[in-house]
């Protein structure tokens, strides 16, 4: 049974760099796609697809690597858990890591990262940071 969805992905992105691989497969949901939209965006991820072949739907991430086949993804970890969520008002949003880091935001309008919420003016609830 699996009760954090969200750090699953994060965990097997973090698993799939430590081990260089070139891409990995999680189990699809709604938002794990859209919080793979933002990282593609962002430029932490390559292109990921979803896999309907079994009766289970699979994305698979293609993961990035610099020229020395570093990660891209320094660091990437759970800011808001299941059993202490952190919410943020727009008066609270700072840059974080010197406005290198992305933060990945759940707000009343969808997923977004901090800077966007920060130019529209909303809060909401932290889900990772990324850097």
């Amino acid at each position: 049974m699996q009760t954090d969805p969200i750090a699953d992905l994060l965990t097997r992105i973090r698993n799939g760099l430590m081990a260089s691989a070139p891409f990995i497969d999680v189990p699809m949901s709604k938002i794990k796609v859209e919080i793979l939209k933002i990282l593609q965006a962002e430029g932490f991820i390559g292109e990921h697809e979803v896999l309907t072949e079994t009766d289970f739907p699979m994305i698979r991430i293609q993961l990035k690597y610099d020229v020395e086949h570093a990660p891209i993804i320094r660091s990437i970890r759970r800011v808001s858990k299941p059993g202490l969520r952190v919410y943020r008002k727009t008066t609270d949003l700072k840059p974080v890591r010197g406005g290198l880091a992305t933060q990945i935001l759940t707000t009343s309008v969808g997923l977004m990262t901090d800077r966007e919420a920060r130019r529209r003016s909303i809060g909401g609830e932290v889900l990772c940071e990324v850097w």
